[in-house]
């Protein structure tokens, strides 16, 4: 049963957030309800399976999408998993209330839930994924639906940048913790995470470990805002103060550091480990905390804060001790309670005063006593005060780095962990006594007061826990151990958490960080003014230029290649495969010739040489455009002939039908373009396009060589056994067309269909474009035959026409067993009514149609698809062919098949796609000016029989 709800679970907010854009409409209340229900109820499935984790156990559950891939959809419940996905639901019901009295009535609501829905369940996602593969979906998904959140306010400019800022620098870093997760898979043999995590003695022996841990630990610095990726956090406070409290205190950011702490057991224990994490974990706590000190930007200031306190937790988790583990856990808690209050203050403060500039407020206490009270509690655990929780974990982080050595120095880590603390300490006072302390001012840009009670709700249940914890740390102990163990993957040394640890080196480093961040605050203003004097570095300003020279780069090379040449792109494209190609020749590995080279038949000899021939004379005539139209037709009839030679009827059958298709298609196309091509290269680069085209044709000959006079093995027994009784027809490209690939099939014919639909559109762009000018100008009289539609023309495809029909029938339903099926069935009927039209005219034959083409597309995607679909019904895959058999006296027994059904939604979009490219090309020439033919013929012998026996008085005088 628990199984069963986590995917359920994980699922939830996605289906959630189709919600709050259709409630909306009934009002914000009922937005809002609607949009905590999901996200309740995920909470309820979450406490059900709580239970089960506490007793040591792992919820799991699979859902199988591709097994022969090792692919499925994967989730697990441990200790780390159950706190985290308490943190992401449990934080976001807050979020969901604060932002119902938070947002003005002027922001889209609905769009706002919906956004903050997608981003919970791809957190969700992340933290009970078991698949690597799908946690890198979910990561992926937290990178988008946070710039969709981070940009919401789309009217700020600093919203749109720092959404972008967001979104490149956490993408890049997604991109490079693929790559490290495809190593670790391929260490391990499997893409399970509790395999990986199983392996890691494997993973750490590994040559493949460093490429892996740095690639994985560069999509968590950069998720986590470490040093140098710190940047991005702070530019995304331009986001509504509730995704700042959600995002940057509980989920996002929050990401590195669940990757980080998941990841222990597999990667954490090295040296490479330790000198990496940690420190950049220790710098980034005190460049954060330092640049935190001197913001006047409520937001701002917290924002750094928060870099340094990710760092802080970066830094324990990089000592790779199960202490130092222990006191990461239970501060990722406490930062949770006390900075999103924190956040959600500083928004009620904006909300109510309408600035979040320090140096215009002050004195709010007096004005806003809840807000007060609220903000300087969680002001005061930040700092690491007693009796507050912020204090415990500070004192075990300075514990653990009391006796932490770094390149032999024991002093370096405890004195920059110290002064990281004092740092914390003077900001968090700064925000205390700047923001609510003084005296009420008379210049506020508008007259302060408390929230409703809806707005400051969120943030007082989350101080509650912060003095609740703080006083009573055993309250947090049991979920504190579970997901330290989980962390670890091993046994915990036996520890209780508890308000007074003994005069210990924390103790004394504690007390000289409260003392002196006090001396900081005192001294704050001078410091300020020396601050904004100081020439430092500016992230933002570096990334900026960064991002320009990219841009710049790119851009000059993209002028420098793409200049809109299909030659150059033809030539770079196969000019690069043969280089590959080479280089994986010389890499060795061929083995010898097993094979002895057949005696080739005098006939094959010529119609090879024959064949060589008339593809020299394109390539010689290419200029005269319809010469090299003729000579390509050959080509395709020579290879035609070849594959009849090697007893490949189906594809001889649909070579000739597509070639003769093409070129009439062609040759209607041709009437609208110039007899001959421009002369448009020089000798040299005609030279270069044929060394690189023998270069290519030879690497291919080449490699067909290899294989041929090499034994191996193939699919092709597999499909030979089972054709029949797998799919129920004998002729086995059919029923590989149909079944084994049909999925490749079907899309396929989706592709030619939206290529017919491409086609009409091109020209209804063309018809109504600047180009319809010229077309109405061209002057067709000198090409224009007096006998365009021939009688005789016209007499012989009326005959074609039925006998084609009948053709395309048979071959249509001989397909699943004899050489055939709905491709060529579809080619031949579309080659009987080319006929039609080229033979009386495209008006007059357009005339009698009586089915719409695009339906006819639409007709047949719709009716293969339906057909795949109906396997689920007997619990079969996508596709797969059911078949029987029936007998219908007089009529001998035969085979019906779900196949042909599908052969028939071939049939009908090759059908439709063919007719409408045809109808495409037809609407150009009239619309240049071409005649209409109203007769079937230009001459009508019948009607000229009937004039010469019209004695009217009229009719001699014309004749």
């Amino acid at each position: 049963m628990d199984s069963a709800l986590l995917p359920i679970m994980a699922i939830l907010p996605f289906l959630g957030a189709l919600v709050p854009g259709l409630m909306i409409r009934a009002g914000r209340n009922a937005c809002a309800t609607f949009t905590a229900v999901p996200t309740i109820l995920a909470l309820v499935f979450l406490g059900l399976m709580a239970p089960a984790v506490f007793r040591g156990e792992v919820v799991q559950a699979q859902i199988e999408w591709l097994p022969a891939l090792g692919l499925s959809a994967s989730f697990f419940l441990d200790g780390l998993g159950l706190l985290f996905a308490a943190m992401i639901l449990g934080v976001g019901l807050l979020i969901i209330l604060y932002a119902r009295f938070y947002l003005s009535g002027d922001d889209p609501m609905g769009q706002f839930y919906t956004y903050l829905l997608l981003f919970q369940g791809a957190m969700l996602g992340i933290v009970v994924s078991d698949n690597i593969l799908l946690l890198l979906i979910f990561w992926e998904l937290t990178s988008l639906s946070s710039f969709l959140l981070i940009g919401y306010w789309k009217h700020l400019p600093e919203g749109r940048q720092g959404a972008r800022m967001a979104l490149t620098v956490t993408g890049a870093g997604g991109l490079a913790m693929i790559g490290g997760m495809l190593i670790l898979g391929n260490i391990v043999g499997s893409y399970n995470l509790t395999d990986i995590l199983a392996a890691g003695d494997l993973i750490k022996a590994s040559d493949w470990y460093m490429p892996a841990l740095i690639l994985i630990l560069l999509g968590a610095f950069t998720k986590s805002a470490q040093f140098p990726f710190h940047f991005w956090l702070p530019h995304a406070m331009a986001a509504p103060t509730p995704v700042s409290a959600y995002l940057h205190s509980a989920t996002m950011v929050k990401a590195g550091v669940f990757l980080m702490a998941r990841m222990w057991p597999a990667l954490a224990g090295t040296d490479a480990w330790f000198y990496i994490v940690a420190s950049v974990g220790l710098i980034t706590m005190v460049i954060g905390a330092l640049i935190a000190l001197f913001k006047d930007d409520l937001k701002a200031l917290l924002a750094f804060s928060t870099v340094s306190h990710l760092g802080l937790l970066t830094m324990l988790l990089g000592f790779g001790t199960p202490m130092a583990a222990i006191a990461a856990v239970f501060h990722i808690i406490n930062h949770l309670t006390f900075k999103a209050a924190l956040f959600m203050t500083a928004g009620i403060v904006d909300h109510e005063a309408h600035t979040r500039d320090i140096k215009r407020l002050g004195g709010l206490a007096k004005l806003m006593p809840v807000t007060a009270l609220i903000g300087t509690v969680a002001a005061l655990s930040m700092a690491g005060i007693p009796l507050f929780n912020g204090f415990l974990s500070k004192e075990m982080m300075l514990e653990e780095a009391s006796h932490t050595y770094w390149l032999g120095n024991d002093w370096i880590v405890p004195g920059l962990a110290t002064f990281g603390a004092l740092l914390s300490v003077a900001y968090s006072l700064r925000f205390i006594f700047h923001v609510f302390g003084g005296p009420v001012r008379d210049d506020y840009p508008h007259k302060p007061h408390d929230p409703p009670a809806g707005m400051w709700a969120s943030p007082a249940l989350l101080v509650v826990l912060v003095v609740v914890i703080g006083v009573l740390p055993w309250v947090a102990e049991p979920m504190v151990m579970l997901a330290a163990g989980a962390v670890t993957g091993g046994d915990l040394p036996d520890v209780h958490l508890k308000l007074w640890h003994g005069i210990t080196p924390a103790l004394f480093m504690s007390i000289i960080a409260v003392a002196g961040g006090a001396v900081l605050l005192a001294m704050h203003r001078p410091l300020d003014r020396l601050w904004i004097a100081s020439p430092r570095p500016e992230a933002k300003a570096i990334f900026d230029a960064f991002i320009a020279a990219c841009v710049t780069a790119t851009r000059r090379f993209t002028d420098a290649t793409h200049n809109g040449a299909i030659s150059r792109y033809l030539a770079i494209f196969a000019a690069s495969t043969v280089l590959l190609g080479y280089l994986a020749w010389r890499g060795g590995g061929m083995a010898p010739a097993t094979r002895e080279i057949l005696p080739v038949p005098p006939v094959l000899a010529v119609g090879w040489f024959l064949l060589i021939c008339a593809t020299a004379y394109v390539v010689v005539m290419h200029r005269h455009r319809f010469r090299a139209l003729v000579l390509i037709s050959i080509v395709g009839l020579a290879i035609s002939t070849g594959f009849v030679y090697m007893s490949a009827p189906d594809l001889a059958l649909t070579q000739i039908t597509v070639e003769t298709v093409t070129i009439l298609l062609l040759l209607l196309a041709l009437h609208f373009l110039p007899k001959h091509s421009p002369d448009e290269s020089g000798m040299g680069k005609r030279m270069l396009d044929g060394a690189i085209a023998l270069c290519a044709g030879g690497g291919v000959a080449a490699l067909t060589f290899a294989f041929l006079t090499r034994d191996f093995s193939t699919i092709s027994d597999y499909h030979l056994a089972n054709s029949y009784k797998g799919g129920g027809g004998t002729n086995v490209v059919n029923v590989i067309l149909v079944d084994f690939r049909g999925y490749d099939t079907f899309g396929e014919i989706i592709v030619l269909g939206i290529a017919g639909l491409t086609i009409y559109a091109l020209m209804e762009a063309l018809l109504n474009g600047p180009a319809s000018r010229r077309l109405r100008n061209m002057d067709f009289s000198q090409d224009r035959s007096r006998d365009r539609h021939p009688l005789m023309m016209v007499i012989a495809t009326r005959v074609m026409m039925p006998i084609a029909v009948v053709v395309a029938i048979f071959i249509f339903l001989r397909g699943h067993n004899q050489p055939g099926g709905g491709f060529v069935a579809g080619l031949v009927a579309s080659i009987a009514l080319l006929m039609q039209y080229m033979a009386s005219g495209f008006a007059w034959t357009q005339n009698r149609q009586r089915i719409e083409y695009h339906s006819m597309i639409g007709s047949g995607v719709v009716i293969a698809g339906l057909t795949g679909m109906g396997a689920w019904l007997a619990g079969k895959p996508f596709l797969t062919s059911a078949f029987g058999y029936v007998h219908l006296p007089p009529i001998e027994e035969f085979e019906l098949a779900t196949a042909m059904l599908f052969d028939l939604g071939v049939f009908l979009c090759v059908l439709g796609a063919v007719m409408l490219m045809l109808y495409s090309l037809s609407r150009i020439a009239r619309y240049a000016g071409e005649t209409v033919n109203v007769e079937p013929m230009d001459y009508d012998p019948s009607q000229a029989i009937l004039g010469d026996n019209d004695t009217t008085p009229d009719a001699k005088e014309e004749r």
